[in-house]
């Protein structure tokens, strides 16, 4: 495909992820319908009031033959009978009617549709063949489909969810490309109770047209999107989707959940979504070909993207520790042994700084990890954290707090945001081990782009995605910083 064809494709999908308008094909009045569900997510934000649910800021014209109007909202028989243009049809009606909508959307120049009905390549032949006959008709009037069988699009930016997911996710710069639309809706919940900001979250479903390939390429030009997150069952076109990795994981990161790692798991993705799963293990090795970074489960994919959307990358594999409990820092020793995160030989002059300060216990390790010694005050930490980050061979630091008499969550947290603002291109991950009296300190944290985990492993696990990033992403890309700390 040319360069100038792949942009045209990428354009695209503006039409969805930015329309101006939005017709919703099947809008009903009873609510506990689809239909229903998506008028209100477009008119409001989502059936489940929450401070993120909010109307797009679009264009909305509901279509249904049989009511006048719906929410308040003119409806019209069909979508050509809507005065204005239209960029994206949401449609919700039975499979078998779904052809003849998509003819009404060719004459009607619609530039896309998302298609939230199952009932196609998921339900067998006759499915697969409805399938097909809904692309050849939508090709003809060059619309490009997300879905079917999906649970629609949501992007926070333009406050547009088009799908019938209840409520909207906080706004961020990570972006969500789903195979399984339950999944997207399950994640949209945990997000809100958690604060954890999307950009997009995309189902696409069958992937009859659109595939996550196509939704790559797109977040990679995307400004709200900094890392891209994916879950899938499989792709269409391998060859393709290598191509498009290896390309867009240069420029943000990529981190995967791919579902099918047994027998049992791969076959209830044929009934799931109708995909062929392929084989994991040639999945794994295409994705480190590609520099796409692979996450074992759904919360390690969300944790690992908040470390690599909120730090820059780690620009070279030298790494410190810094705790106040000696157990622990062992424990993450050992943590980043197991993922080839090295810890940096603490220099001479390293150590003669620190016993400098006057600040050290004079038990304190002088090793990395460098333990503190559990009566650390904030200005143990101040040292240690500063000492470290301003050696020019340590590129990333995971400190650790456990919780003493004398700790200071708050204050503790305090130096590590000052140490992210004076040196802003190296990462810096935490482990705030606790758990009432540790929350404050961690929400200062997370409010100031600072990753915290509830245990070691995490935290291991996120410096090497870090680096994974360095060695991915260069030059300018690979060192800034989240949008607040620039």
């Amino acid at each position: 495909m040319s360069k100038k064809s792949s942009s045209a494709r990428v354009r695209q999908l503006d039409y969805i992820l930015k329309p101006r308008s939005i017709a919703v094909i099947g809008a009903s009045r009873r609510s506990k319908t689809v239909g229903h569900g998506i008028l209100v997510s477009l008119l409001s934000g989502g059936v489940f009031k929450s401070r993120y649910t909010k109307p797009f800021k679009g264009r909305v014209y509901p279509v249904n033959p049989k009511a006048k109007k719906l929410l308040g909202k003119r409806c019209y028989p069909s979508v050509k009978a809507i005065a204005g243009d239209v960029d994206l049809a949401v449609i919700a009606v039975p499979a078998k009617v779904v052809p003849a909508v998509m003819r009404e959307c060719v004459d009607k120049k619609v530039k896309g549709a998302i298609i939230i009905s199952a009932g196609f390549g998921e339900f067998g032949e006759d499915g697969k063949k409805l399938q097909e006959d809904v692309v050849r008709i939508a090709r003809k009037g060059n619309i490009r489909i997300v879905g079917p069988n999906c649970l629609g699009v949501l992007r926070t930016e333009n406050r547009m969810n088009a799908s019938f997911a209840p409520t909207m996710p906080p706004r961020g710069n990570v972006a969500f490309v789903s195979q399984s639309g339950a999944l997207a809706d399950s994640v949209i919940d945990w997000a809100i109770d958690n604060r954890y900001g999307f950009s997009n979250v995309i189902s696409y479903g069958n992937k009859a047209d659109l595939d996550v390939y196509d939704f790559m390429e797109w977040l990679a030009q995307d400004d709200e999107t900094r890392v891209i997150t994916l879950y899938i069952e499989g792709v269409k076109d391998g060859k393709r989707f290598l191509d498009v990795a290896k390309k867009v994981s240069r420029k943000k990161p990529v981190v995967a959940l791919k579902a099918g790692r047994g027998k049992a798991g791969t076959k209830a993705i044929s009934s799931h979504t109708g995909s062929m799963a392929g084989s994991y293990e040639i999945y794994e090795a295409a994705f480190r070909q590609s520099g796409i970074i692979m996450a074992d489960n759904v919360e390690e994919l969300f944790d690992l993207a908040k470390a690599l959307s909120d730090q820059p990358a780690c620009r070279k594999n030298s790494v410190a520790i810094v705790t106040n409990g000696g157990g622990c820092g062992v424990l993450t020793a050992d943590y980043c042994e197991e993922f080839g995160v090295n810890l940096a030989e603490l220099k001479p002059g390293t150590l003669r700084k620190l016993d400098r300060s006057g600040r050290m216990h004079p038990a304190y390790s002088r090793r990395n990890p460098l333990d503190i010694v559990g009566d650390a005050l904030p200005e143990r930490y101040r040292v240690a954290i500063h000492t470290l980050l301003g050696e020019s061979y340590i590129h990333g630091l995971i400190v650790l707090q456990t919780l003493q008499t004398m700790t200071d969550p708050m204050r503790d947290g305090q130096i590590v945001i000052g140490a992210h603002k004076k040196w802003p291109y190296k990462p810096i991950v935490c482990v705030y081990m606790g758990g009432r009296f540790s929350k404050s300190g961690i929400r200062n944290l997370e409010g100031h782009c600072i990753p915290d985990y509830n245990d070691p492993r995490k935290a291991a696990k996120a410096m090497w995605a870090l680096i994974e990033k360095g060695k991915h992403i260069k030059g300018k890309e690979a060192a800034i910083p989240c949008r607040k700390c620039r």
